[in-house]
């Protein structure tokens, strides 16, 4: 039985990290990395396997988001698998990363709709559906990350979308480590606030090119991955988020959203199909 790990949204920020950590900390016989920059997972999985002796770091350039995503994958495993059954017993999901995502800023109204619908294919199908398609090659044992957001504890003004997707992958994890507990496999939804990776400058459409405060994702990855292998459902890396989310269950839901479109503007230049 080959072990494998897949890490999807791998090409760069948490993803790579995992990537990396992964491969260093824990013993896999292959990586499988996916993202749709085939160029950047070349180069990530040749330094990664440049230095190691047992795994394989294999990079999969494949476009994932929504059904039609989520059905090219499943048909790559059962590929792979059928080929492995022919020479041993096939393939075993050891851990499964789902850290493939992005958002948008600014009000709802001034946001692309088709990129609205997009972030929710990508955020929340694609998430349900990977999940769904690994389950019969999940093992007593087997860990699975979503990640989520600190955005996932509260409804938030300027960034209303991608909010309501990451609590969507919240209490989807929750409930389905509820479910799979029995199992013995192990469930963990990643919450993390302001981290330095690519996610500002694409949820500004540019404006931003870094997050605003953001800690570096080392410590927040090394954290989850872990809390995911304890059997925590919950990984929130700094005592700040944690508190916020822990406060969140006593602010409502509408003074939250009405707050933070009021007060946390983000900047965002604006789409093309509406900036005419």
């Amino acid at each position: 039985m080959k072990q494998i790990a897949i890490i999807t949204g791998a090409s760069s920020g948490l993803g790579e990290e995992f990537t990396r950590q992964v491969c260093e900390k824990y013993n896999y016989d292959e990586i499988w990395i996916i993202a749709r920059r085939a160029d950047k997972l070349e180069t990530l999985a040749t330094s990664l396997n440049a230095n190691k002796n047992f795994q394989i770091v294999r990079p999969v350039a494949l476009d994932i988001a929504g059904k039609e995503g989520v059905e090219r994958l499943k048909a790559f495993i059962k590929e792979e698998d059928e080929k492995l059954h022919k020479i041993e017993s096939g393939i075993e999901i050891g851990l499964l990363i789902n850290n493939a995502g992005f958002g948008t800023y600014g009000p709802f109204e001034e946001t692309s709709i088709t990129r609205q619908m997009d972030m929710i294919e990508l955020n929340c199908t694609t998430v349900t559906g990977i999940c769904g398609i690994a389950l019969p090659y999940l093992k007593k044992g087997s860990v699975i990350i979503n990640t989520a957001s600190l955005a996932a504890f509260l409804p938030l003004g300027n960034f209303a979308v991608y909010g309501a997707t990451k609590s969507y992958v919240l209490n989807f994890s929750v409930a389905l480590a509820a479910e799979l507990h029995d199992k013995g496999i192990k469930v963990c939804a990643l919450c993390p606030g302001s981290v330095s990776t690519e996610f500002a400058n694409v949820a500004s459409n540019g404006a931003r090119k870094e997050v605003k405060n953001g800690i570096p994702p080392q410590k927040v990855v090394a954290q989850c991955l872990h809390r995911a292998f304890k059997d925590k459902r919950l990984a929130l890396y700094r005592p700040k988020w944690r508190f916020t989310a822990f406060m969140s269950r006593f602010v409502g839901r509408y003074l939250g959203a009405r707050y933070t479109y009021k007060y946390n503007p983000r900047p965002r230049n604006p789409d093309s199909d509406l900036a005419k």
